[in-house]
């Protein structure tokens, strides 16, 4: 185009590459539920299914770093991450396979509230009157979906419920560190947070295997390896095009395009029959995602 700087349209093209790689990003982890599920048809546990994509990832990123470790010499914290991270992907990967997705992934997106209540005693952010206006709205939302006709009070009615509201609690914690972690080599981070959904979701599945609270996976079959090998690619794309929109584009935009994971997950699970868009649950995940939104706007001035 005549007159064009040439500069600003490369600028212009690798914004529009960075976001189509969150899209993408959100796009994995909101159709992830699918495949979980059918790998729990041939008989593999949610939680078996989560460390065999984990330790695929964390061998892969190991093989073209192998020093990466080190990072957890240097900074104990790191383990506090892979804590939180791995709890983060024991939760929302259990719960979409065991639960309705769409109610899921709403409880799990109440992170504002967590965040809120985390940065005070963990960064010293004291909540402001906006702070408190997005828990409340959040808090609101979890009360409408949780509240039903069967139920005197909001209250989980579900171990998928539970699960989703750990992960959402744990992936603010998660957000948290990496903000106080920011210091340290990205490698170490991304080990810490591959290392988490391997190692957590490794021992839950041993320890409930062992109790006899679950099968144990069952013999290699080319079904349901072929799913598992597929999701762990699929998730090691998601993670790289998270790295590489992530650092390309403002926190505020990162999240707001982060959201369109809701409607992929919402969508598909009404399409093949495992959601269900309710009025009530439509209006406390309306009232979430106004505190989610609220939270994204706000960064741009924080």
């Amino acid at each position: 185009m005549a007159g064009s700087n040439p500069a600003r349209v490369t600028q212009g093209r690798a914004a529009t590459l960075a976001a189509c790689a969150l899209v993408l990003n959100a796009f994995v982890w909101g159709v992830s539920w699918w495949p979980f599920r059918q790998l729990q048809g041939h008989g593999v546990h949610p939680l078996w299914a989560t460390a065999f994509i984990f330790v695929f990832s964390l061998l892969c990123l190991l093989a073209v770093r192998p020093g990466a470790w080190r990072g957890f010499l240097q900074h104990p914290m790191l383990w506090l991450l892979l804590a939180a991270s791995g709890l983060t992907n024991l939760g929302f990967n259990w719960a979409v396979t065991t639960g309705d997705v769409v109610r899921v992934v709403l409880l799990f997106y109440l992170m504002p509230a967590w965040v809120v209540l985390l940065a005070w005693p963990m960064l010293g952010e004291k909540p402001g009157a906006g702070s408190l206006l997005r828990l409340a709205l959040a808090l609101a939302g979890l009360v409408v979906v949780l509240k039903t006709p069967a139920s005197p009070w909001p209250v989980p009615e579900s171990l998928a419920d539970w699960l989703a509201i750990m992960g959402g609690f744990t992936f603010a914690l998660t957000n948290i560190l990496l903000r106080q972690l920011n210091h340290t080599p990205g490698e170490s981070r991304i080990l810490a947070m591959f290392g988490g959904g391997a190692l957590m979701a490794t021992g839950t599945a041993a320890i409930g295997t062992g109790l006899g609270l679950m099968a144990a996976p069952p013999a290699p079959g080319v079904a349901w390896i072929g799913v598992t090998v597929l999701l762990s690619l699929a998730f090691l794309a998601g993670n790289l095009a998270l790295q590489y929109g992530a650092s390309r584009l403002r926190a505020s935009t990162t999240s707001l395009i982060m959201l369109s994971e809701v409607v992929f997950a919402s969508a598909s699970s009404v399409l093949l029959g495992a959601g269900e868009l309710s009025p009530r649950t439509l209006f406390g995940g309306g009232l979430i995602l106004l505190a989610v939104l609220l939270a994204t706007g706000s960064s741009q001035t924080d």
